[in-house]
């Protein structure tokens, strides 16, 4: 569902090959994001996945973040099936630059996946694996 006053937001693949659909900034002023500082930018997107099956996530543009230093300030946004919500955007800037994120940009990329639900089981031990408890460049460089 997209608010009908920001229909130019919704959500669109850059390329056919694209697993992700841009997300783009629904601001109607510049929004400066210092050095080291964070900003809450809105979509003018809100979803409803089909069922509890599903999440979309939320993901950072590789080109924001190698050449201008901006990520997700939480790493990867997850929305729920159940959130009916704008999706706004948490972007950090990791750069000694002021980055200005105008109106219609780019922010983030949308993906929605099938997900496995859980039920967690406590137990004492885990089985072996060759691998066992080596993380960390275990496996090598």
């Amino acid at each position: 569902m997209i608010n009908p006053a920001l229909s130019s937001c919704a959500p669109a693949f850059a390329t056919e090959g694209a697993a992700a659909a841009d997300l783009v900034a629904a601001i109607e002023e510049a929004v400066v994001i210092p050095p080291c500082g964070r900003a809450l930018v809105p979509s003018g997107v809100a979803i409803e996945l089909p069922s509890n099956e599903y999440a979309a996530f939320v993901f950072a543009r590789s080109g924001l973040s190698s050449k201008h230093g901006i990520c997700l300030a939480n790493g990867v946004g997850v929305i729920d099936a159940d959130y009916r919500g704008e999706i706004k955007v948490a972007l950090i800037n990791l750069s000694d630059e002021a980055y200005t994120v105008a109106p219609g940009d780019r922010i983030a990329q949308l993906s929605v996946m099938k997900i496995a639900r859980f039920t967690p089981v406590v137990v004492s031990e885990l089985g072996e694996t060759a691998r066992s408890d080596g993380g960390f460049g275990s496996t090598g460089k």
